[in-house]
């Protein structure tokens, strides 16, 4: 397990990420075109990262259902980041609330919390010009997501944070590149992208300073919070109610995209990296690994 960070390690970290911040910080109203219309024939994302792509389900479907499922798609993504980035901001201000203010390390803290209102608006515009619908989860899993922005902390709050970021910005970074995307949306990932690298950094480095300082009782614990709020979020970006796009019930394609082993392909690439860092940090492993493989992630 790494050493943890000393606290003059942390504010060192911090000053570099605000004058990053000063120079990097991008306003997604000026980045990203709006007033652009839709490209014919884009796609949402990569017709191969689709949750049905290789089933039956898929051959079915002609090019203009796939490209509509793909947007449709994403545009669930972009609704779960935002229901998961307000919850991020509520923790966010919650742990700068205990730290001395006049320090760099809280101060990004709080310019963190700006970026995701930046970034919460721009993913509501993205949703709002495909004209799909709002895809946030509805029903228990919004209420405990509520729940847990009002009382989640510690390691488990920054795992968690970098497993709901870095595996969009696994995805996003795919597509920055990928000319089959809307341009609207390849600009939006840019944006994102961007900027998320100082987040992950900036979480990063807190699990490597706070996991050290452990009772193994305290890592057990923290590390079961981590597997039950990942495995959801993560099994959440896709709502069955996508399906509905292209005439198929959501019971349906949520079984097909389950047993589909090019979507489970998909979501482990999108975690592979920062399972990586959580596993050799020390926060993935042991009996809550168990959670993590039900869910079909490792």
């Amino acid at each position: 397990m790494t050493r943890a960070l000393a606290p003059t390690d942390r504010e060192h970290t911090a000053a570099r990420l605000l004058a990053s911040s000063a120079r990097h910080t991008l306003d997604p109203s000026l980045e990203v075109d709006w007033d652009a219309p839709l490209v014919p024939g884009g796609w949402g994302m990569p017709p191969e990262r689709t949750s049905l792509y290789g089933t039956e389900l898929w051959d079915t479907l002609d090019e203009q259902q796939r490209i509509t499922l793909s947007e449709h798609e994403v545009a669930s993504m972009l609704s779960v980041g935002l229901w998961f980035e307000v919850i991020l901001m509520q923790m966010l201000a919650r742990y700068a609330y205990d730290l001395d203010l006049r320090e760099g390390h809280a101060q990004y803290a709080l310019t963190e919390v700006g970026d995701e209102t930046r970034h919460s608006v721009m993913f509501a515009r993205a949703v709002t010009k495909l004209g799909t619908p709002d895809y946030r989860p509805h029903g228990l899993l919004h209420r405990s997501g509520g729940l847990y922005g009002h009382l989640g902390a510690g390691p488990s709050m920054f795992a968690s944070v970098l497993v709901a970021e870095e595996t969009t910005d696994r995805l996003q970074r795919e597509s920055l590149h990928d000319e089959r995307i809307q341009p609207m949306l390849r600009a939006v990932s840019r944006v994102h992208v961007v900027e998320e690298a100082r987040h992950v950094r900036f979480a990063r480095e807190e699990l490597v300073r706070l996991v050290p300082t452990l009772s193994r009782a305290a890592l057990e614990r923290e590390r079961w919070l981590t597997a039950l709020v990942s495995t959801q979020v993560v099994n959440a970006l896709v709502q069955a109610r996508v399906y509905r796009s292209v005439g198929i019930s959501g019971r349906v394609g949520r079984a097909a995209a389950l047993a589909n082993p090019h979507h489970l392909a998909t979501k482990r690439f999108m975690l592979e990296k920062v399972l990586d860092f959580l596993r050799g940090v020390g926060m993935v492993g042991g009996p809550s690994e168990l959670v993590w493989r039900r869910a079909g992630l490792v």
